[in-house]
């Protein structure tokens, strides 16, 4: 991207947010349940992506905001649906989440995860297994449980 592409872009962010940073916060906050942290977030990611689609945003004021409210949908539903997962892992004994970790965030197998903690192989199974069930009882019904589930 060009300095004057980045510059033109860095403008048009500006403009959105002064005409609908307002009306997007307002949303976002009802989105997030008041959480005003993650409201911020959800309008800043909303405007880097509306900043990736400049085509779509129109001078016609409600043109833009008929694109960036379901933008805006699109970001909460994203970066909420993670939340349920995360505390849930948080609550796990941490030789659980280790375990967890090596399976699945750093995409070992069962040896490899066992030479990396320097656990039995059937340890590190055992754990998955346990870690696994007690993350299925702790999400709510209906929660994903990705490929682990």
């Amino acid at each position: 991207m060009s300095r004057r592409d980045r510059a033109a872009g860095e403008v048009l962010v500006r403009r959105l947010f002064a005409e609908h940073g307002a009306a997007l916060l307002a949303y976002a906050t009802r989105l997030s349940d008041g959480n005003r942290e993650q409201a911020e977030g959800f309008v800043r990611e909303t405007l880097l992506r509306a900043w990736s689609e400049p085509a779509a945003l129109s001078d016609d004021r409600g043109a833009v905001r008929a694109h960036l409210f379901p933008m805006l949908q699109e970001v909460a539903r994203g970066r909420r649906e993670p939340m349920p997962m995360l505390a849930a892992v948080g609550t796990l004994p941490a030789e659980e989440r280790e375990v967890l970790n090596q399976l699945y965030f750093r995409g070992r197998d069962v040896k490899e995860a066992a030479a990396s903690l320097g656990l039995p192989a059937e340890t590190v199974k055992s754990r998955s297994y346990r870690a696994l069930r007690r993350l299925r009882e702790a999400l709510p019904t209906g929660e994903p449980m990705g490929a682990a589930g």
